[in-house]
Parts: C-alpha cells; structure tokens; sequence
C-alpha cells in the first residue's frame, strides 16, 4: 500500500524586494562553484542548509540556520496541504508541462513491493544524507517518483482549486509554477486513489533508501517514517527521459584495440557522424573515437532481459568488457546533451563517447517490476526537480 498524504509544510516568506529565486536551488549536481557561490550570497536560499561550506560542523550549523529562519518568520507554516509543481520547458523544439503532486510518501522495504527502486545506489552518499537527517529532522528536498495515475475527474478538482503561489523562469527556460491544494476533501481523494497504486522512483534512490534507514531508527515515530516526494503520472505528456551518455578516458586501451574489443562483443557497421546520428533510433547504441570513427552496434544474446537494456550492454560489454573500467583503467563521466558530448569529441578531448537512444518508460517500469536494477544514470528525467518550494519538518 503506497501511503501519501498531505502535510503542514514550511515554505518561503518572501519579503519585499525578494523574488524565489533567491530562495530556491537546483540538485547540487548541476550546480558550479560559481553558481553555488551566487545562490548562497542570499542568506535564506536552501543552500545554505543543504550545501553549507563548514564541513565539520554543518549539520548542527544547518538545524540552527533553519530554526532561525522559522523563528523570524522566514518560513510560514502552512495548514495540511498537497503542492502542485508544474514545470513548462522546450523538448528539442516541442513545448511540455510536466506536472507533479508534492506531499509526504510514507517509506518501506522495497520487497512490500510498492515502492520501485530502478537505479544501484551508493553507501557512502547514503551515510552522508543520513548524518544531515539525524540532525536536522527534516526533509529539505524531494525525491520524484512516478505513479499510474489519477481519475480525470479528480484531475479537474485540483486544477480548479490549487491556488498559484510561486512562479520561477530559470536560466535553461524551464518555468517553474507551485500551487497550493489545501481542500481536505481533495487531498483525502488523491490519497484513496494512490493508495493501491506502485511508485516507481524515477530519481532520489539515495534520498529515499536514506529516509527509510532513519525511519528504522525511530520506530514507533510516525513524522519520521515520511519522505518528501513529488509524484508524476505516468500518462503525463511532460514525463520525458534523456538518455546520459557516457564519456570514457583511458591511456590503457588504444582506439585500434578498443574497436577491435567492441567489435568482437557486439554487432557493430562503421558509419559517418551523421549516419549515425540519423541512424542510431534503429541500433542499439552508438560510439564515437577521437579520431573521428564512428561505429553503430546492437547485441543479441543473453536470456536475461537486461542485455536489451542499453546502459547495462554498455557497462558490461564496453565500460567493464573492453576498457575495464571497473578495474581503475579508464574514467568514465556522464553528459544528457547530446550537442555537448558531440563538441568535446569534435574537439577530440576524450578517447570515446557512448551515444545512447531514449529511455522507454514502458522498459524501465518492466524490468524494475521485475526486481531488476539498472546501471546509474540510466534515465535522466528532465526537467529536474528543484528545492526551496517548501520543507517537511519531522519535530
């Protein structure tokens, strides 16, 4: 039973002269140096709870920082609520809006079976996410998970009565509208009609299994067996996977014998940059050298469903298989703009670049309801979702 509900959140006060962009902040992993310095030169952006410089003492700084603001009024408190977060972008030429529900998820094992994972995840980002929630008993952001969907009556009720509260044009185009849906009979619907539902988690893997160990440290206390989650439907036009192509360095492995390794393992017709440009929709994968060679390759074989996932055929028979990057002998790194990885190889700045088609939501929520687990990275849902909007105190 997927648990989901509404909650007394605490969000901006936005005095006069202050816009939400100076409270609010992207995922800290797409943020630079200089942009991170930009956000935090205004004393109340999340930031400066979430991404404090002070490594040793930052959680304790950071509860004292967030106190502070609820204590002067830098935060209102809000009646149970829902949010609605709606974000309007451009989709390689084609205009979306993908629109969320904001609330608290309660969290459980994945082996109930219905809460999804379909990413790996990482201890040791966990161990740090969990020393920020011990001390600051609050979820300051939002994991994004995506449900089957609700009736189009009640999509109409909570458009007519959400009200708009805050609106955000940041700097890649992407609007960013939240509304506020305090009705309790409406609320009391959205959560009847998820509760028999399955939540797939489309990004925050870390943020969720980290939520879920502190919940098992407090039992028997119900604030703090909830995450934040914002939830999408998954008949949602605006629900749209990148692919995150993958990078590779190496003084280890020569391109002749890179080509030669792949090859070998995979189906594999040398093409021009721009056949395989137009032709990759049809191939599994495409893979660009320095020197300018391009190659399209598709796998067969395997009875395990995974070798028809991509990310996964990649990982083993190229990253592992052919460069052994699981054995410290190359560097891989990751890039969602096609046009940017393209540049970087034009400019002949790394041995080679995977290009990988478009995830299929269908494929992902296949294989995760099956207990597979694909290699991170594999989706890259854009938008993403920003923090700020609104916090969930657990004291």
């Amino acid at each position: 039973m997927v648990t989901f509900l509404p909650f007394a959140g605490y969000r901006p006060n936005l005095s006069k002269g202050e816009k939400e962009a100076d409270r609010i902040s992207p995922p800290y992993d797409v943020i630079s140096d200089d942009y991170l310095k930009k956000l935090q030169s205004h004393p109340h952006n999340v930031t400066n709870l979430t991404l404090r410089q002070d490594a040793d003492k930052r959680y304790h700084s950071a509860r004292k920082e967030l106190d502070s603001w609820i204590e002067s009024g830098e935060l209102k408190h809000d009646e149970d609520s829902f949010y609605i977060y709606e974000q309007t972008f451009d989709d390689n030429g084609t205009k979306r809006v993908r629109t969320g529900i904001v609330g608290i998820l309660k969290t459980e094992k994945y082996e109930e079976g219905n809460i999804i994972p379909h990413e790996e995840t990482f201890s040791k980002v966990k161990a740090d996410r969990l020393n920020l929630l011990r001390d600051m008993e609050a979820h300051l952001e939002s994991i994004f998970g995506i449900y089957e969907g609700l009736t189009p009556e009640l999509n109409k009720k909570i458009n007519d009565n959400a009200r708009l509260i805050y609106i955000h044009n940041d700097d890649s185009g992407v609007e960013h509208k939240y509304y506020k849906l305090s009705d309790s009979e409406i609320c009391k619907e959205i959560s009847e009609q998820l509760k028999d539902q399955k939540m797939l988690i489309a990004d925050g893997h870390h943020r969720y299994e980290t939520a879920l160990n502190y919940s098992l440290e407090n039992p028997g206390d119900e604030k703090k067996s909830f995450v934040l989650a914002t939830l999408v439907s998954s008949d949602n036009e605006g629900l749209v996977i990148w692919p995150t192509h993958r990078i590779i360095d190496t003084e280890n492995i020569s391109e002749k014998n890179a080509v030669k390794g792949i090859s070998s393992a995979l189906k594999t017709v040398e093409v021009t940059r721009e056949e395989m440009e137009s032709q990759l929709k049809d191939h599994m994968m495409g893979i660009m050298f320095r020197s300018g060679k391009c190659l399209l390759a598709d796998y067969v074989g395997g009875d395990d469903p995974m070798w028809k996932l991509d990310t996964y055929v990649a990982q083993e028979k190229i990253l592992k298989g052919v460069y052994k990057s699981d054995e410290g002998k190359a560097t891989i790194s990751y890039d969602a703009e096609y046009d940017s990885v393209k540049a970087q190889m034009e400019e002949r700045k790394h041995d080679a670049a995977i290009i990988l088609n478009d995830p299929k939501l269908q494929t992902i929520w296949d294989l995760s309801m099956i207990g597979k687990r694909m290699p991170k990275k594999t989706t890259f849902f854009f938008p993403k979702i920003w923090s700020g909007f609104v916090f969930y105190l657990m004291r």
